[in-house]
C-alpha cells in the first residue's frame, strides 16, 4: 500500500490550528477544507490529461485539461462531508458518491446504511475522503463497497491516522493509495486517535462533544 504523509509547512501549520481545541466549528471547518485541497493536490498528481484547444489573445493554443468526469469524491458520512468542500474546489467537475456506516453494536463491526455511487464506477478513480482513520475499519469497509461496485483506482484522503488504522488498510486493500496530513502516535483505550483531533465530526458540525 502506498502511503504519503505529506510534510509540508502549511500542512503542519493549519493542523497544528485543527489540534487546538479552541479552534470553532467555523474555523475547524475552513481549515479542513483547506488541507483537504492541499492533500487533494499530492492524490492527484499523477491524473491523465487530454488536449485541449483554446483561443488566447495571439490565436488558437493546445493546453491541457483534466478529465473530472473520470473521478468520483466518496465522502464517508457524516464526517466526510464536512471534508469534502476543499477537495471540490479543486475538482468541481467530479461527481460526489456518499458512503453512510455505522458500527454494529452486537459485532462491533461498521456495517452500510447508504450509499449512492456515481455511474461507470469501474472506469473512475475514487477519491475516499474522511478526517480520521482510526481503527480503519469503516474506510475497509468503504473501500470493499467501491471494488463490489467495480471500482479498481481507489485513493484515500484523511486529516490523521493511526498506525494500527493504517496496519488493517494494508492487510485488507495493499492496493490502494492513502495521502495523509499526519500519522499520529496510537490508538487509546476507547478508539480515539492520540493526540488527534477528538472527534472529528462534533468538531466540523459543531454537535456536542461527548
Amino acid at each position: 500500500m502506498k502511503t504519503i504523509a505529506v510534510d509540508h509547512p502549511l500542512v503542519r501549520h493549519k493542523l497544528g490550528k485543527l489540534r487546538d481545541i479552541a479552534t470553532d466549528p467555523v474555523h475547524f471547518r475552513q481549515i479542513a477544507g483547506e488541507i483537504a485541497a492541499l492533500l487533494a493536490f499530492e492524490a492527484t498528481r499523477d491524473l491523465p490529461t487530454e488536449p485541449h484547444v483554446v483561443q488566447t489573445w495571439a490565436g488558437p493554443l493546445t493546453v491541457e485539461r483534466v478529465r473530472g468526469e473520470d473521478l468520483t469524491l466518496v465522502p464517508i458520512l457524516r464526517a466526510g462531508l464536512g471534508f469534502l468542500p476543499g477537495v471540490q474546489e479543486l475538482l468541481p467537475a467530479a461527481p460526489v458518491s456518499v458512503i453512510g456506516l455505522r458500527r454494529n453494536e452486537a459485532t462491533h463491526r461498521p456495517e452500510g446504511y447508504y450509499q449512492r455511487l456515481a455511474d461507470r464506477m469501474p472506469e473512475r478513480t475514487a477519491l475516499l475522503i474522511d478526517p480520521m482513520l482510526a481503527t480503519g475499519g469503516s474506510a475497509a469497509a468503504a473501500i470493499e463497497l467501491l471494488k463490489d461496485a467495480g471500482c479498481t483506482r481507489i485513493k484515500c484522503i484523511f486529516l490523521v491516522a493511526a498506525p494500527e488504522g493504517l496496519r488493517v488498510l494494508e492487510d485488507a486493500h495493499p492496493d490502494i493509495e492513502v495521502y495523509v496530513a499526519a500519522i499520529d502516535e496510537r490508538l487509546d483505550e476507547n478508539a480515539y486517535i492520540r493526540p488527534g483531533l477528538g472527534d472529528a465530526g462534533d468538531r466540523l458540525f459543531g454537535t456536542p462533544v461527548d
